[in-house]
């Protein structure tokens, strides 16, 4: 049997990281935890509310990486999946981070 189905995965890998921000979507803000991240998206989990739909054009506030544009690629469940506009100053910042601050997260297990 043929496989028919153009199902694209991923462009860039992505690393885990523990990251506080704030999201923005028009007039509503919210906080959230930055759990995945790579050079061209980032996957948070909302902390509170905050009304949006895919296409929407949101910002991500934080510490580490300062000011960042992207558009909602997916929402489920409090949990957005966001595609970085790939400006000349996202791309900075993003290679900024990569290169002074990311330090890969590993799962703590304790028993």
């Amino acid at each position: 049997m043929e496989h028919r189905l153009q199902i694209e995965g991923r462009k860039t890998t992505r690393s885990r990281v523990r990251m506080k921000g704030r999201i923005r979507h028009l007039n509503q803000e919210t906080d959230g935890r930055i759990y995945n991240i790579s050079r061209t998206g980032i996957g948070i989990e909302l902390l509170g509310q905050l009304h949006v739909a895919r296409g929407s054009n949101v910002i991500i506030q934080t510490d580490d990486i300062g000011l960042i544009e992207g558009t909602v690629r997916w929402a489920y469940g409090g949990y957005l999946g966001i595609q970085i506009n790939q400006s000349s100053n996202s791309l900075a910042q993003m290679s900024a981070y990569f290169r002074n601050y990311h330090q890969e997260v590993r799962p703590v297990l304790v028993r």
